[in-house]
């Protein structure tokens, strides 16, 4: 068994739900000659998330951030935390709402994804900035 990690920065990206799927392969070259495996992905941050979902209409990632923003709204009068921004606290809600790490099977050196899946960035900040994504896989 074989196990590989490496740390990918993500640039900034506007608040909102973001395919990065494509990233994300660019980095595992390494796993080119497994046969079978497992990848976790996960987000070294507290105010955005990862998820994985459909990848081919982008009318979709705009209705997720629809729904959050919905179920999860700025200016809560009952925030406590509020001195980093009005979408700093919802932030961190829907980061733990979304989780902050996806797991993916490994097949034939490649991510085993469905036909209509993808990874996404759920950006929550409005500023987000840069983000980092710890990626481990082990297979063989």
């Amino acid at each position: 068994m074989e196990i590989f990690q490496q740390q990918i920065t993500l640039r900034a990206r506007s608040r909102g739900f973001h395919l990065i799927t494509e990233e994300i392969e660019d980095g595992l070259s390494a796993i080119g000659h497994w046969e079978a495996g497992i990848c976790q992905v996960f987000i070294q941050h507290t105010s955005a998330s990862l998820t994985l979902n459909e990848n081919a209409d982008p009318t979709v990632r705009m209705d997720f951030e629809t729904y959050f923003n919905k179920a999860v709204p700025e200016n809560d009068p009952n925030y406590r935390h509020d001195y980093e921004g009005p979408d700093d606290m919802p932030a961190h809600i829907k980061s733990s709402l979304m989780g902050v790490s996806v797991t993916i099977p490994i097949r034939n050196g490649q991510l085993a994804l469905g036909t209509w899946q993808g990874i996404y960035l759920c950006e929550h900040r409005n500023h987000g900035g840069s983000r980092r994504l710890l990626v481990t896989a082990w297979g063989n």
